[in-house]
């Protein structure tokens, strides 16, 4: 018994934190599905560990909510120092998900535990896979969410990406709290991009039977402004983007520059 006793006292931990994708379990990565499958605990927020739920069997599951990340992150530090834990994060991590706070809690917490972050499918790849090909080409991705990035932050942010011809893609578009942000930006966009660039909303991108998706123009996008909500990833094309319909649906096509250079 103390032998056992002993062998658990010196278990040495490690903490993932992982990307889930889109939340449809086949869009996990391989290695995303064998942690998650082989650690002590998994931590997420509900909704997360809801789209997961059949690789969740003999973890111990620790659930949180929205405006919990810290305690979330604090506790997986501290879980980490003895047991392997999973921390999951939609889309990917790294991009507005719990990589950096976690990285952050770890560093002040000046404790000696193992991170590793395992990458996910991001809402912007799984959005582009349905619309076509509309990120080919350099692209720059914004959050509307001002909850963490003030404002006025943001609209540079914006008018920067828009005056440079990146593709943009808008993600936290639009909440109950903040419907006119989405708007907002629109109109900031309009100021340098031509109204017929396409503009493609995917509503719970790879998500099954909830997945919807909108392709239209810039000079139209607001008339499905009601349409959009925190579940919609907006993308607007460049300059060079098309839309290209073809048996009965809409795809855009963001030209990468072959066509400047071979014949096809």
């Amino acid at each position: 018994m103390a032998e056992s006793q002993s062998q658990s006292e010196n278990k040495h931990g490690k903490l993932y934190v992982v990307g889930i994708g889109p939340g449809s379990v086949e869009h996990l990565t391989i290695h995303a599905r064998d942690v998650i499958q082989n650690s002590d605990y998994v931590i997420g927020n509900g909704t997360y560990l809801d789209q997961i739920e059949s690789l969740l069997n003999v973890q111990e599951i620790i659930r949180s909510s929205m405006g919990k990340e810290v305690d979330r992150a604090s506790r997986a530090v501290e879980l980490a120092q003895s047991s392997v834990v999973s921390m999951v994060s939609g889309g990917d991590a790294n991009i507005y998900g719990m990589a950096g706070l976690v990285l952050e809690v770890a560093e002040n917490a000046k404790q000696d535990v193992e991170v590793e972050i395992v990458p996910g499918v991001t809402a912007i790849t799984a959005s582009a896979s349905i619309l076509g090909s509309p990120i080919v080409n350099d692209f720059a991705v914004i959050s509307l969410s001002d909850l963490l990035t003030p404002w006025d932050m943001i609209e540079k942010r914006l008018d920067s990406v828009a005056s440079t011809d990146f593709v943009i893609s808008l993600y936290n578009p639009k909440s109950r709290k903040r419907n006119s942000n989405f708007s907002r930006a629109i109109e900031i966009i309009k100021q340098y991009r031509d109204g017929s660039v396409p503009v493609g909303l995917v509503k719970n991108a790879l998500r099954d039977e909830k997945q919807d998706y909108i392709v239209t123009t810039l000079d139209n996008v607001l008339d499905y402004e009601d349409w959009v909500d925190m579940r919609t990833t907006v993308l607007v094309g460049n300059s060079e983007s098309r839309i290209w319909s073809q048996s009965g649906s809409d795809r855009i096509i963001t030209p990468r520059g072959y066509h400047r250079k071979y014949e096809y």
